[in-house]
């Protein structure tokens, strides 16, 4: 066949699929089948680059990471919608309505999604570019991070000429549970909400990033087309449904107050929906009217955003339990007599950490006020202690870890309690899955879905188990087999050689990452070296203060921490440093390094600067000496020409290496 319309064949057929299964909720065929067909069309473009085109659905995950984002200007402004709080605003909207048209007129109702605004602009029915709302005026060209979004189309079949879509791009609920679990594991910050993530992963440089985070889209206003004109938003709504765009869903009424059964529905049951909503959208149908009523300098006037008032519910305190994280933060939770509340059951809520508790004076027995914060999580808000029964004793988090008895610490800020076990079994998967990373002992091919395999066979319990691993029961794992399961035992041996360094910053000790990690493996010959060394002397080598300088003794002190090190040894894993100082030509000297380098990644030039006896650090400052810029430098550069610090080339860097 062909080559060119195998290509065109396949490109329909995987838009069909994705229209089947990201806007009618209709999947005909299994992922499996789906990734077949995706596999092919990559392998057709990668012999004929020539007939690559950018709707095509192996575009997605493309382009290169950009320094900035262009301004773009709304052909039709993005307005934004005036809020009403009470049922009584709304009919004053109405009553409004009928004094300014004074012809019949209908209502839309949509649920108002909580993400962020888009500008999606087509030709000849190809996706060409897209914005965020910005002031309304003038938004930014995130074209690129919009291309990741698989409920978006790329290429629309019947389309006009000219064609202008606005959109909200969210994150599912879902989705944003599990990115959180992940972040978590890996020891990172947890996302606010999912609004925020979304804005986040749209507002990311790096397009792979935001297709990464599994977005989605939903439709819901048509603001320009070069075709057939509408009478009403209706007509829009299905037109664009019709196109293949995911649409909002909406209910027409003849009078503002049949709006409210749809208001309330929506607000029972926002629990229920994969998206966050703030609100209900009631909106004048005819296009006409619309237009004969125009705008203020701020919002559309045949328009309002119905807000619902946070929902809160008082419930019994049944008991308190402690959980522990995979980060070995020790976390109380309260579990109260369920209660319907924003449209979900709830039967327990965080309560943070004890000095929460103390502020509350929360008991067990107490009744407690409920609202969900940002209508998700749980969160007590107050106790009503006039219904508080007697004999009830204030709650004190446990001083030793619930899970495996080890000692718990306070945070420097004082905040949370943490177990100092590294191989407490609450930890287990965070602890292993940081062991394996790649900035730690780098074991290709050992992801958090491999070490949760693993763990849930009973196969791993610690880190040192990965070395006592054999092929066979790994094979037998689901999604693995005989090479896969090879290749990874081979990952694992690779790593027995990793260096000094890489095995510090797995151990996963507080405030000792990367850059602690290579300063220390520069300063003692191996692990048995540094084991011996006090916290008066560790607090002599540069960058290593007083408060790291005890969690390294209070880490390697935990009995727990002495028998991995143990079963490491045992396994042949190497503990001699192979940090090589070359001369130590940037001694006290501290490079940021900014923009693409030709020659090096950014971790080969950092690398390179530490050989040497200099720092990389990640932000420019007065202490700064060089700035390394190569292409398409950012605000690094701008700032490092504010402070005068001196900028090198790419070029100028290998002249001080040689």
């Amino acid at each position: 066949m062909d080559a060119q319309k195998e290509i065109i064949r396949l490109r329909r057929e995987l838009e069909h699929h994705n229209k089947l299964y990201y806007v009618l909720d209709a999947p005909e065929i299994s992922d499996y089948e789906y990734d077949m067909l995706m596999q092919r069309l990559k392998a057709l473009e990668a012999l004929h680059p020539e007939l690559i085109t950018p709707d095509s659905p192996t575009q997605r995950v493309g382009g290169e990471a950009l320094s900035k984002f262009e301004p773009v200007r709304h052909q039709v402004p993005l307005e934004s919608l005036t809020d009403v709080f009470s049922y009584d605003e709304l009919f004053a909207f109405g009553d409004r309505m009928d004094a300014s048209l004074l012809t019949p007129h209908d209502y839309v109702v949509e649920p108002k999604i909580d993400g962020l605004s888009m500008s999606l602009e087509y030709e000849n029915g190809v996706f060409v570019r897209g914005a965020t709302r910005g002031d309304g005026v003038t938004g930014e060209n995130v074209t690129e991070n919009l291309r990741t979004v698989r409920s978006l189309p790329l290429r629309i079949e019947n389309a006009p000429e000219r064609l202008i879509v606005r959109g909200e791009v969210y994150m599912s609920k879902s989705v944003f549970e599990q990115l959180n679990a992940e972040r978590e594991i890996k020891g990172e910050p947890l996302l606010a909400n999912p609004r925020n993530a979304a804005a986040g992963s749209m507002r990311q440089l790096d397009p792979k990033v935001a297709a990464s985070r599994k977005l989605d889209i939903i439709c819901f206003n048509l603001q320009y087309s070069s075709g057939e004109p509408f009478k009403t938003h209706a007509e829009t709504l299905d037109a664009m449904r019709a196109m293949g765009f995911p649409v909002v869903p909406y209910t027409r009424y003849d009078n503002i107050r049949d709006c409210v059964q749809r208001i309330e529905w929506l607000g029972e049951n926002r629990g229920e929906l994969a998206y966050d909503m703030d609100g209900a959208v009631i909106k004048i149908n005819s296009l006409a009217q619309r237009e004969a009523l125009g705008s203020t300098a701020k919002a559309p006037r045949w328009a309002v955003a119905f807000k619902y008032p946070p929902e809160k519910k008082e419930s019994k305190v049944l008991d308190i339990v402690v959980q522990v994280g995979r980060t070995g933060v020790l976390t109380p939770k309260v579990i109260v007599e369920p209660i319907r509340l924003a449209g979900t059951t709830v039967s327990a809520a965080t309560l943070h950490n004890q000095d929460n508790i103390d502020r509350l004076d929360l008991r067990i027995g107490d009744t407690v006020l409920l609202q969900k914060a940002g209508e998700i999580i749980p969160e007590v808000l107050s106790v009503n202690k006039e219904k508080r029964p007697e004999g009830t004793l204030p709650f004190v988090l446990p001083s030793v870890c619930p899970e495996c008895g080890s000692p718990v610490v306070r945070d420097e800020d004082g905040a949370a309690l943490r177990c100092t076990s590294p191989e407490c079994p609450a930890q287990r998967l965070r602890n292993i899955a940081h062991f394996a990373s790649r900035e730690a002992m780098d074991i290709e091919g050992l992801g958090i879905s491999v070490c949760e395999s693993l763990i849930n066979s009973g196969l791993v319990k610690t880190a040192a188990d990965l070395y006592y691993l054999e092929v066979g029961p790994i094979a037998a794992l689901e999604r693995m087999g005989e090479k896969s399961a090879a290749n990874l035992i081979a990952a694992i041996d690779r790593s027995r050689e990793a260096g000094l360094s890489r095995l510090l910053c797995a151990f996963g000790i507080r405030q000792v990452g990367q850059k602690a990690a290579k300063v220390l493996a520069s300063h003692f010959e191996n692990l048995d070296a540094l084991m011996e060394a006090d916290a008066e002397e560790l607090t002599k080598i540069p960058d290593i203060g007083a408060i790291t300088a005890g969690f390294i003794t209070e880490w390697f002190s935990n009995p727990q921490s002495q028998h991995l090190i143990k079963r490491l040894r045992e396994a042949g894993v190497s503990f001699a440093s192979r940090e090589e100082k070359k001369d130590s030509r940037f001694a006290g000297m501290t490079f940021v390094l900014t923009g693409t380098l030709q020659s090096f990644t950014r971790d080969e030039a950092s690398a390179i600067i530490e050989s040497y006896g200099g720092k990389a650090s990640s932000s420019v400052s007065k202490k700064t000496s060089y700035v390394l810029a190569g292409e398409n430098a950012g605000s690094k550069l701008t700032k490092a020409e504010s402070l005068g610090i001196k900028i090198i080339s790419e070029e100028e860097f290998k002249e001080m290496i040689q």
